[in-house]
């Protein structure tokens, strides 16, 4: 008979993940092991710290050991799972989609910053894969409506799902389009955008998690980077009301180009955000998280 004193519990599972996810030279193995447990046992972030010597059943950890292999060949976990939190929502992701990145949040800050809590205002994000910017912002303010681009119908038809999930389907509206076309002029009070920015030949590069997972066509900037934002800065002029916002995510290295860019469409006030990194992240003509205050309620 099995010794129950040796049958896995919820921590000594998440620990001996996280030595399988640290050995295998996993970034954050512990994050990562505790995620890919919490789904495989239907534990809570909590019950690990309050329970944790639930024990953890056979078939829960064959689960969560298939999970485990899947993480050590650079699979994402978002992946793995097919959710992905983003600012204050969860998302569904799959591989037609890029998973949301921490690093895109940073353009969450200018828009809570711009925009008040109660203030009504009309949004479009462009490219909006999974559609969690355009999410993102009508969850946190509800007098926003919003409009989500994209060229993909595989796309759009996730952006949807979640929409709907999140009972923000009433609000928003999603359009297979390239960009911004067949959108009204001076239409929209915010615009935002989180394009492809790799040059064409770093992508090969990149993490396998980005490179082997996340499409191609959400990655590749064109041969320096920056096609997208030549592309986006005349008709981000274009659609956007006049005193109205732009925030688009950049690489971390393009800051002076693209502002460059916008600037020579006749954008004023254009600046450079840095992202909790403190690397260079996004281009707007919004107000700087590190120099204005939060607004009131």
């Amino acid at each position: 008979m099995t010794d129950p004193s040796s049958a896995p519990t919820l921590v000594t599972a998440w620990k001996a993940a996280t030595a399988r996810l640290k050995a295998g030279q996993i970034d954050s193995p512990s994050i990562d092991a505790r995620l890919l447990l919490e789904v495989a046992t239907g534990a809570g972030r909590a019950d690990i710290l309050t329970d944790p010597y639930r024990a953890v059943t056979p078939e829960q950890q064959a689960t969560l050991d298939g999970y485990l292999e899947r993480r050590l060949k650079r699979e994402p976990v978002s992946r793995i799972l097919g959710k992905k939190g983003f600012w204050k929502i969860m998302l569904n992701v799959t591989p037609d989609v890029l998973s949301p990145r921490p690093d895109t949040e940073a353009i969450l800050d200018v828009v809570m910053l711009a925009f008040a809590p109660h203030q009504a205002f009309t949004m479009i994000d462009l490219g909006t894969g999974s559609g969690a910017i355009l999410l993102a912002t009508l969850a946190e303010r509800a007098g926003a409506r919003g409009v989500g681009t994209d060229i993909s119908f595989e796309a759009l038809a996730v952006a949807r799902d979640n929409a709907a999930s999140l009972d923000l389907d009433g609000r928003c509206d999603f359009l297979r389009t390239e960009w911004a076309a067949g959108m009204a002029d001076h239409s929209f009070d915010l615009v935002v955008s989180n394009p492809p920015y790799i040059p064409s030949d770093d992508i090969d590069r990149l993490d396998p998690e980005v490179r082997d997972h996340d499409p191609r066509l959400a990655l590749d900037g064109g041969p320096d980077g920056l096609q997208a934002y030549r592309d986006l800065a005349p008709e981000i002029l274009r659609i956007l009301k006049p005193g109205g916002i732009f925030a688009v995510e950049i690489g971390w290295d393009q800051g002076p180009q693209v502002k460059a860019l916008f600037e020579a469409q006749g954008f004023t006030d254009v600046i450079v955000v840095k992202d909790l990194a403190d690397r260079d992240r996004v281009v707007t003509n919004g107000p700087d998280p590190r120099t204005n205050p939060i607004p009131k309620m």
